[in-house]
């Protein structure tokens, strides 16, 4: 078996794994020094570029729909999602507002209300990139496992983290979210309370040291 199918076979056990079984691990004082060596290495790198896919399960209709395009990552501003297909639009996520772009139009700025979504999936992720446990620990049930159970036996740096929401405003619409990966985060799944899904999946990681002048801009209100 080559690298390249030997890495997707991993990548693939511990998505499977991170949604069956992870909540069956609670976070325990033996296992929290791990937990927060795993959420300090990912706050290492303070911005994370890379690339995304996208897919909404939408269990009422029993049908799904796929996006995907590029992520930027930083943990001083927030999230940008520049989705390429099915349809280009770019999102961009800062602690309390929402911008939208699309192609040929002026940016947009989003009610907070109605993309609650999109906002606490953008602070879900902050707080594992910088290494803020106690804002998890705070808002969350949270559960966790490393190394041989995470799936992957002998290799210490594999984890998956199961959240469940203890804040009302995010127990509103997540039943529950999912995360896994290594070195940095592979994929998220964020279980609705109307029994859609949505599925992340990030790939091609990159750790700039700064943001260019076309990627601040898109934080930028208009």
């Amino acid at each position: 078996m080559n690298r390249i199918a030997f890495l997707g076979l991993v990548f693939l056990c511990i998505k499977v794994w991170a949604q069956e079984d992870i909540f069956r691990y609670p976070l325990q004082p033996e296992n929290l020094p791990t937990f927060k060596e795993t959420t300090a290495r990912l706050a290492e790198h303070p911005i994370v570029k890379g690339n995304f896919e996208q897919e909404k399960v939408l269990n009422r209709l029993g049908r799904s729909l796929k996006s995907s395009g590029d992520f930027i990552i930083a943990a001083d501003k927030g999230m940008v999602w520049d989705t390429k297909k099915p349809f280009p639009s770019t999102l961009a996520l800062g602690k309390d507002y929402l911008v939208q772009s699309r192609q040929g139009a002026q940016k947009t700025v989003l009610s907070a209300q109605g993309n609650e979504t999109f906002l606490r999936l953008a602070e879900v992720i902050s707080a594992v990139f910088s290494g803020n446990t106690q804002g998890l620990l705070d808002n969350f049930e949270v559960f966790f496992a490393g190394g041989a159970l995470a799936g992957v036996p002998g290799d210490d740096k594999t984890w998956n983290i199961g959240l469940s929401p203890l804040d009302k405003a995010i127990s509103s619409f997540a039943a529950r979210i999912t995360m896994s990966g290594d070195s940095a985060i592979r994929f998220i799944t964020i279980h609705e309370l109307n029994n859609d899904i949505i599925k992340y999946r990030l790939s091609g990681h990159s750790y700039p040291t700064e943001l260019d002048a076309h990627e601040k801009a898109l934080f930028s209100l208009p």
